[in-house]
């Protein structure tokens, strides 16, 4: 299977893949209908393991492709587990609770050294210089060379709910927050928040079951369902719903009342 073609005459492509989640049948369909070709850069936001069938293959597949890939919340999770060589019970517990176990199943309960060497090397984020990708967001109260995995990796209403860009200059890509659950978006569509697009559709999840890819250079939206099989491909403007800010910076307030 050649997932990246012979480069064409075609200018290259910049295409930002969100949350995969171990569904690697519907990534390979999603590859598929993009057909990148070796002049293309391909980004991965994170969060490629936990809760589909086979994180393993997802895993090796972005590493045999030498992919750009982002560290997400679950890649930390993994790492918190078996990153520093001592396995801590409360948090391993707290791993598969959270779809970990799913990825155990895929890896013969033995995660390969290799693989865990290479999530650990993942960044928390890239500057693109037009676009900055994160797994979560920013937050916009603490200065960004402060800012750890605890934010990039974990951040949701409070990057969500900011109602300023935080860059002026590029817009952030995010994944971690499935985009439904955000006031106004419905199932499948890209969320489009202040200086910030989301692109973490649901790929596991029932109510969706789509997963997104955008190509930032010609404004088109690609996606493939885990569930059904279907494939559609669609301009950006078709793909997008605005959120309010003020309406997540209203339900962050009502949380914490």
């Amino acid at each position: 299977m050649h997932i990246v073609k012979p480069a064409s005459m075609t200018k290259n492509r910049r295409i930002v893949i969100g949350d995969v989640h171990g569904h690697y049948d519907t990534l390979i369909a999603l590859l598929d209908a993009v057909s990148p070709t070796s002049k293309d850069e391909i980004y991965f936001l994170g969060d490629l393991i936990d809760l589909g069938p086979k994180s393993a293959q997802v895993v090796d597949l972005v590493m045999r492709n030498k992919f750009h890939c982002l560290r997400g919340n679950h890649e930390e999770m993994l790492l918190d587990v078996v990153g520093t060589g001592e396995v801590s019970v409360d948090l391993y517990q707290s791993w598969l609770y959270s779809g970990g176990h799913a990825t155990v199943d895929s890896y013969d309960s033995k995660i390969p050294q290799e693989h865990i060497d290479w999530i650990k090397g993942l960044p928390l984020y890239l500057d693109l210089g037009d676009y900055w990708l994160v797994h979560a967001g920013v937050d916009p109260n603490v200065p960004l060379a402060q800012q750890s995995a605890e934010q990039f990796c974990w951040i949701r209403e409070d990057f969500h709910g900011n109602d300023q860009a935080i860059f002026k200059n590029k817009l952030i890509i995010t994944g971690h927050t499935i985009t439904f659950t955000l006031p106004g978006v419905k199932p499948g569509q890209i969320a489009a928040g202040k200086g910030w697009l989301d692109i973490e559709t649901g790929a596991y999840h029932h109510n969706s079951g789509w997963m997104t890819a955008i190509d930032l250079n010609q404004h088109k939206v690609y996606q493939a369902n885990s569930f059904d099989g279907r494939i559609r491909i669609m301009p950006l403007s078709k793909a997008i719903a605005k959120v309010e800010s003020a309406k997540i910076a209203s339900r962050r307030m009502r949380k914490r009342a």
